[in-house]
């Protein structure tokens, strides 16, 4: 007999998606004014990292998540700020006790933005596609899934085996269905069932979404949003001040008094699943090869001094933060000592070390001056190499060519990564693998967590990379500006809810 799935039992799905504060669930911002809502407002939102291309299915990279997902494009199901798996293009769905059967009910009178209905064989289209296509981002994710059939308005989806992640991996990138009859240019436009709908974009500035006035769903509270792509912090504040921007996301938490002065902006700190990953490059041949360089390096950084140099977030020992099922509280594997550090060194025999730091040059600078500070006080000479996001994807995520290098990962539920030897991260440990497919089959979620949090204890120990902190979503919104997410925000941001007062 088939189980009937409800929101709160979504706590079943886990582990999902690179772009790449207490980590507690963040109250609601209070309205930041009493005017009523204007339904033909233009919100100017300001975003740091603009994307390469506008093709979801094909291209790499949070920044895409952060504008479409959500708000252009749609899955059956669709996830909430703090995680929380609710229906989308599916009204519900059911689960077969045995976890090998997914059944969907897809909503009528679903029209895409260019007018186009919805039907189930657009769905079926998309998910078999996705699943077959290893050219389609995150096509992986449903590798397990043996058949996808409709019938009526009913999607089912049939796996060889259980897959605690499939709902989770439904409401991302895997998940999101296409027309199958458009013809559309990915790169440069979209055609999707969202709230909003591309309606320009402008290389270097900014991207336009308008409303859509056929949304299936509860219409998007602002006529029009303009995310203008400021990479400079100093630039986005004077933006804001001089009322070019209503909301500015990445903000720099030490700016708060600046932005805060004339009381026309608030500062909003919520809670976040960015990792600042310090990557170590492991393979053979390397000095980081060698688990007790890895370690010094870690017992070398005063993880704290980024915390209180970027004026939010928390320190992270782990490659679970606290947002994710399976986090523990790792500090005790990595403490800040130097003298331990260097003992370490020594025993290693790499006490001149010489290291190449390579990191996105959109990172502020504090986070290298305080690696080089760190590190050249237990003997080790680091270089920053600051390059263009497309010099990393190239040099790091995919030739492996770097020492040590930063990246914040914004992805939730993202471990799945640690179990890959393939990928960038260049860790390799066979316990950690099997955990994670445990974790996979798992049905009881409890178990689920116990074995993520047993394999995440592992990659710490084995020092497989350092996480410098846990980033904190800051976003200074405008007065007149309610609805806007402030958890989370640099994955997503389901605009929907947002509304700007007429006075």
């Amino acid at each position: 007999m088939l189980r009937r799935t409800t929101l709160a039992a979504s706590t079943m799905t886990l582990v999902g998606a690179l772009a790449l504060s207490a980590c507690t669930a963040a109250p609601a911002p209070a309205p930041t004014s009493t005017g009523a809502p204007d339904p033909n407002a233009s919100v100017a939102i300001r975003l740091v990292l603009e994307p390469s291309n506008l093709d979801i299915r094909l291209t790499a990279g949070a920044a895409l998540d952060q504008v479409l997902v959500d708000n252009v494009y749609q899955g059956l199901v669709a996830r909430t700020p703090e995680q929380e798996i609710v229906p989308a293009l599916a009204s519900d769905w059911e689960i077969s006790p045995d976890g090998l059967t997914y059944t969907f009910t897809l909503r009528e009178g679903i029209l895409f933005h260019n007018g186009q209905e919805l039907t189930p064989e657009d769905v079926v289209w998309s998910l078999t596609t996705r699943r077959g296509d290893a050219e389609w981002r995150d096509s992986a994710r449903l590798a397990g899934v043996q058949e996808i059939t409709a019938d009526g308005q009913e999607i089912t989806l049939t796996l060889a085996e259980p897959d605690s992640s499939l709902l989770w991996n439904l409401s991302g990138r895997a998940g999101i269905i296409l027309d199958e009859q458009t013809d559309v240019d990915y790169k440069t436009a979209a055609n999707g069932t969202g709230p909003f709908a591309l309606e320009s974009w402008l290389r270097g500035d900014s991207i336009v979404l308008t409303r859509n006035a056929d949304y299936w769903g509860e219409p998007a509270g602002v006529a029009e949003v303009v995310f203008d792509y400021i990479p400079d912090n100093q630039s986005a504040l004077n933006a804001a001040l001089a009322g070019e921007v209503d909301v500015v996301t990445g903000f720099d938490a030490n700016l708060a008094p600046q932005i805060e002065a004339e009381d026309t902006f608030t500062l909003e700190i919520g809670p976040s699943t960015d990792k600042a990953t310090l990557a170590f490059n492991q393979q053979a041949g390397s000095p980081l090869a060698d688990q007790r360089v890895r370690q010094a390096i870690r017992q070398a950084i005063d993880h704290q001094a980024f915390v209180t140099a970027l004026g939010a977030g928390e320190t992270q020992y782990g490659p679970i933060p606290e947002l994710d099922p399976g986090y523990e509280d790792l500090s005790d594997l990595a403490p800040y000592d130097p003298e331990a550090a260097r003992e370490l060194l020594i025993a290693a025999d790499a006490e001149d070390l010489e290291l190449t730091l390579t990191i996105p040059n959109f990172y502020p600078t504090t986070i290298p001056q305080v690696l080089v500070s760190n590190l050249n006080e237990v003997g080790i000479e680091l270089r920053v190499e600051s390059v263009d996001f497309s010099t990393w994807l190239n040099d790091v995520y995919v030739n492996r060519d770097y020492d040590l290098s930063f990246v914040l990962h914004t992805e939730a539920r993202d471990f799945e990564n640690w179990a890959n030897p393939d990928y960038y991260f260049t860790y390799d440990n066979a316990e950690v693998q099997e955990l994670y497919a445990d974790a996979l089959a798992a049905t009881d979620p409890a178990e689920v967590e116990d074995l993520l949090a047993e394999a995440a204890r592992i990659v710490s120990e084995d020092a497989a990379a350092d996480w410098l902190y846990n980033g904190a979503s800051v976003v200074a919104v405008g007065t007149g500006i309610d609805g806007m997410p402030t958890t989370n925000v640099n994955e997503r941001m389901n605009l929907t809810a947002l509304t700007k007062s007429d006075g």
